[in-house]
């Protein structure tokens, strides 16, 4: 059997999959009509005020961060057992330790940034404005 057929064939499984099974959904689900249930809050609470609000964007820069440096620590690991075999292997250390210690120093180079355009520090409430005031 060709690799390509049995390639082709799990893509069309897992297209399958899916769309078969949201079609059953679709087929076997209660369809109620109701004017309610085009609201913003489906839970029977009148909304009051708009629906679209304002987001600090501190939330989202926090996010990001973690996930940065998630992401470095996830590639410490295998890298730190790479290492190791490169040690024994007798792999000069510039050749082994090199590429790790510039990863790791352009990420610091970017919690730098980060720190000083004030990304790590969380908002501050009015009430915390006013006493830092002199």
């Amino acid at each position: 059997m060709n690799d390509w057929i049995a390639i082709g064939a799990l893509a069309l499984v897992g297209v399958l999959i899916p769309f078969g099974m949201m079609t059953v959904s679709y087929l076997l689900r209660p369809t109620v009509p109701e004017t309610s249930k085009r609201a913003t809050y489906e839970s029977g609470e009148i909304p009051t005020g708009g629906t679209r609000i304002r987001f600090n964007i501190q939330y989202y820069m926090v996010a990001l961060l973690f996930v940065v440096f998630d992401i470095e620590t996830v590639l410490l690991f295998p890298w730190a057992v790479a290492y190791q075999d490169a040690l024994a292997a007798d792999i000069p250390l510039v050749r082994a330790l090199g590429p790790m210690l510039l990863f790791v120093a352009i990420l610091l180079v970017g919690l730098a940034w980060a720190w000083r355009t004030g990304a790590v520090q969380w908002a501050r409430t009015p009430r915390q404005l006013e006493t830092d005031r002199p």
